[in-house]
C-alpha cells in the first residue's frame, strides 16, 4: 500500500501534484475524513503551498476531498446518503455498460475482459491492496470502455474518481481479503464472458447493491431511510443474431 507521496521534480508541477495526490488518496492509503495539511503536503511533494492548494481545489471538484471552513482540507467522508447515491448511480451506469458489452461480445472483447479479470485476481492473490484497488477500478472501467457507448463513457468519466474512492474504501475497510474481492466480481465476469446481456446487467447491479449495503453496515447505517430502487429491464439488449 502507498504510504508516502512521490516527490515531484519535473514540470508541469500542478498537473503532477494533482495526479500524485489523487493516486495517493485513491490507493486507500488514507481513510475517509483524514485531514490533509497544505504545509505537510508541500514538504512531501517539494512544491509550494499555492500549488498544493490548486491541486486540492481540483480534487474537491472531483469529489474526493473537501474543504472545511476554518479547519482546512480532508479526504471526503462517506455518509449513508452518499453511499446510496454512488451505488445507485454507479450501478445504473455499469449495468448498462455490462449489458451492451455482453451483447457485443467477440474474441477481442473477451480477451480484454479476461486480461482485466486476470490483473485483478493476480493482484488479490499478491495481497497488495493499492494494486487491488487500481485493478478493481480497471476492470469496471474496461467494461464501460468496451461498451462502445460514447455518451455512457462520457458520463462515467464525470464520476470515475468518486467511484475509485468508493472502491478503495470498500476494499480497504470492508473486504475480508483478496478472495472476498475475487468472489464479488466472479458472477459479473462469468455473465459477460457468457455473452448474456440480461445476466450481465443484473450482476453489475447486484455487485453495487451488495457493496453499498456492506459500506452502509460499516458506517453503522443500513440506509433504511432511503428508498429501495431497482432498475427497469433495459430494452434492446438482446444478443444480436450472427
Amino acid at each position: 500500500m502507498a504510504t508516502s507521496l512521490k516527490r515531484l521534480d519535473k514540470l508541469p508541477v500542478t498537473d503532477q501534484a494533482t495526479a500524485s495526490l489523487r493516486e495517493y488518496i485513491l490507493s486507500g492509503a488514507l481513510v475517509p475524513g483524514a485531514r490533509l495539511t497544505e504545509v505537510a503536503l508541500a514538504e512531501q511533494l517539494g512544491i509550494g503551498r499555492a500549488t498544493v492548494r490548486m491541486s486540492l481545489n481540483q480534487l474537491a471538484f472531483e469529489g474526493i476531498v473537501v474543504k472545511i471552513p476554518y479547519t482546512g482540507w480532508q479526504v471526503a467522508e462517506l455518509s449513508a446518503k452518499a453511499i446510496w447515491e454512488i451505488w445507485t448511480l454507479r450501478g445504473s451506469l455499469e449495468s448498462l455498460a455490462a449489458s451492451v458489452t455482453a451483447a457485443r461480445l467477440d474474441d477481442i472483447v473477451a480477451r480484454k475482459i479476461t486480461e482485466a479479470r486476470d490483473n485483478l485476481f493476480e493482484a488479490c492473490k499478491r495481497g497488495a491492496m493499492d494494486e487491488v484497488n487500481l485493478c478493481d477500478f480497471g476492470l469496471h472501467k474496461t467494461i464501460v470502455e468496451l461498451s462502445g457507448h460514447d455518451r455512457l463513457r462520457e458520463q462515467y468519466r464525470l464520476v470515475e474518481h468518486q467511484v475509485r474512492f468508493y472502491i478503495a474504501t470498500s476494499n480497504t475497510q470492508v473486504a475480508l481479503d483478496g478472495d472476498d474481492v475475487i468472489g464479488q466480481h466472479r458472477p459479473l465476469i462469468n455473465a459477460l464472458l457468457a455473452g448474456d446481456p440480461e445476466a450481465a446487467a443484473q450482476e453489475a447491479w447486484l455487485h453495487n447493491v451488495n457493496e453499498g449495503r456492506r459500506l452502509s453496515e460499516w458506517l453503522g447505517d443500513d440506509n433504511a431511510h432511503f428508498p429501495a430502487w431497482t432498475p427497469h429491464r433495459l430494452p434492446g439488449l438482446e444478443r444480436p443474431s450472427r
